[in-house]
């Protein structure tokens, strides 16, 4: 995985070791010190026109995903009441509009054919092909969900709980943090990203307790998982991408990222993880193998890109503007 980058890496390894290393479900996160979670800046308005080609929706957008094997867009609306389901490829088609039980905070990837809208009481799992609606109760107000590798659905819910829940419907819950707002599933392995902590901790599924953890800069936001078992993890506050290894959790690498990094997800077809800058209006793509990020690519985008995807099978970059300034496609073949 190669060393952290330089900036101040070392000395923040050893300030992250500092953290909780070891907390027990039977604990409550309800006395941690935490602080206010981060948010996207505010943007400005664009200075130069976006890359590739931008949809008009008529809606803000929230939070997105792809599902890949469909190639299949998943916007969630600012008010969480609804998807909208696009072709990735096909800026011209309507979007499928799929009305959701709760509004949801977040939409990510599920099962094949399906994505996951966590929301108060409920995860609902859309059929992207279909545009049909499962609903998986939860006892309390979900902020994350992920697909565990044996098929069960790990949720995160605002008050510190990840519940495990399997197709019967059998729930075992692990409390300790202050919220549970994203969940990394990475082969038998699961992390959840407190940002009130601004923290990374795994989740010992199997003995139904906290593990390892690690503070996360100074304001986390968003995660993503990539091939090669890495979280890429945005401070926004701080300013820099951090990248994990789990099992045990380790800091690998650390790299300033400009403007309040806050989208970000791995393009498969290039190795790249791409990562917005909602205080420019850019997205930018680093190369991670050297242990170091390169950058490789940066592009304008439409204002406020609070959410990015990527549909490998197109080569395509997807955007979504929390202004509502559309849905952006940037080609992003042989970057």
């Amino acid at each position: 995985m190669g060393r952290p980058a330089a900036r101040g890496a070392a000395a923040a390894v050893g300030f992250a070791l500092a953290l909780v290393t070891g907390c027990s479900s039977s604990n409550s996160g309800d006395n941690l010190p935490t602080i206010d979670a981060a948010t996207p800046a505010v943007a400005p308005a664009p200075a130069v026109p976006p890359a590739g080609t931008v949809q008009a929706l008529g809606r803000a957008v929230d939070a997105l995903t792809v599902d890949p094997g469909t190639s299949t867009v998943a916007a969630l609306t600012d008010d969480g009441s609804r998807l909208l389901l696009l072709g990735a490829a096909d800026p011209a088609a309507a979007p499928r509009e799929v009305a959701l039980p709760a509004a949801a905070v977040t939409v990510v990837p599920g099962a094949d054919g399906e994505v996951l809208a966590p929301g108060p009481g409920v995860v609902a799992r859309v059929d992207v092909r279909a545009g049909t609606v499962a609903e998986v109760p939860v006892d309390g107000d979900a902020r994350a969900a992920a697909v565990l590798a044996d098929g069960r659905l790990a949720v995160g819910t605002a008050d510190g709980v990840t519940h495990v829940v399997d197709p019967s419907g059998a729930t075992q819950t692990v409390p300790g943090l202050a919220s549970v707002d994203a969940l990394a599933a990475v082969g038998t392995s699961l992390a959840a990203l407190d940002r009130r902590q601004t923290s990374l901790t795994e989740v010992d599924v199997a003995d139904g307790d906290l593990g390892l953890a690690l503070r996360a800069g100074e304001g986390a936001t968003q995660l993503t998982t990539d091939p090669f078992g890495r979280v890429l993890v945005t401070d926004t506050r701080g300013g820099e991408l951090h990248v994990y290894t789990l099992d045990p959790l380790v800091l690998r690498q650390r790299y300033p990222v400009p403007n309040a990094p806050y989208g970000v997800a791995y393009d498969t077809a290039n190795d790249l993880v791409w990562v917005t800058s909602t205080g420019s209006n850019e997205v930018i793509g680093y190369d991670l193998s050297t242990g170091i990020p390169q950058e490789r690519g940066r592009y304008a985008t439409v204002r406020q890109p609070n959410s990015v995807a990527v549909d490998a099978t197109d080569a395509v970059l997807v955007i979504g503007s929390a202004t509502g300034d559309g849905l952006q496609r940037i080609p992003i073949g042989g970057v």
